[in-house]
């Protein structure tokens, strides 16, 4: 019986959702983590951050190492805001080449090296896949004050920026089965719903209300599948 998990992450992690009526972010009452904490009656310490990266999150994860061996797992969500761009940068010079905030390699190099903290320290890591973004939204959100043209110059085609995304996710399957890891597959419970982009706000990257709703019964679905498998 899982008692307690301690989480590392970013914004979606952390519960924040685009509240479309306020045209601001917000933190959700009901997000993934609090329904799973409530519904399962599980202790849960959040060290999340809105924009975290690996690089960020290697140093939150760092303050807390000698807590992580007090947690039955120590789940980690990060590659949303590593893959991204300085947009503005890019609106200016299109032709220029630009590198995201933390490149791939580097992304699963820093990642790799948490996992490796967590056990080191007496943890047991769990990794969660990236929810898929939705591509013209999420295009259109990232242009907003810029040269939407000129950033579609630097992309080719609008869904580049899916394609760029799901790369950085494919690093974290990796990542789970080169350090034999549980990963709990968020992605493929949004990508076999009917019209998933309803699941995702307005930004086209976060999920909605209804998607941590699913987030959080994928997660619950998983565990209860695991514990049924006998050891």
């Amino acid at each position: 019986m899982i008692q307690s998990v301690c989480v590392f992450g970013d914004s979606v992690a952390k519960g924040v959702i685009f509240d479309s009526v306020h045209q601001k972010y917000i933190l959700l009452k009901d997000s993934f983590l609090n329904l799973l904490s409530r519904a399962g009656n599980i202790a849960v310490n959040n060290y999340s951050k809105f924009g975290c990266t690996v690089t960020k999150g290697g140093e939150i994860l760092k303050k807390h190492q000698n807590e992580l061996c007090k947690y039955d797992f120590t789940v980690m969500e990060f590659g949303g805001n590593d893959c991204d761009f300085d947009w503005a940068e890019v609106s200016v010079a299109p032709e220029n080449f630009h590198i995201p905030k933390t490149p791939v390699s580097e992304f699963e190099a820093r990642y790799s090296s948490m996992i490796d903290q967590v056990k080191r320290c007496g943890g047991s890591p769990v990794l969660l896949s990236l929810p898929p973004i939705d591509a013209k939204r999420y295009f259109t959100w990232i242009s907003r004050g810029l040269n939407a043209e000129n950033i579609l110059r630097f992309l080719g085609d609008i869904e580049y920026i899916y394609r760029w995304h799901e790369m950085y996710n494919l690093a974290v399957y990796r990542l789970a089965i080169e350090h034999h890891v549980p990963l709990i597959d968020i992605s493929s419970a949004f990508l076999k719903t009917e019209n998933y982009q309803s699941l995702i706000c307005e930004d086209g990257i976060h999920p909605n209300e209804n998607g941590h709703k699913l987030i959080g019964s994928t997660i619950a679905s998983t565990l209860r599948e695991k514990a049924a498998v006998p050891a």
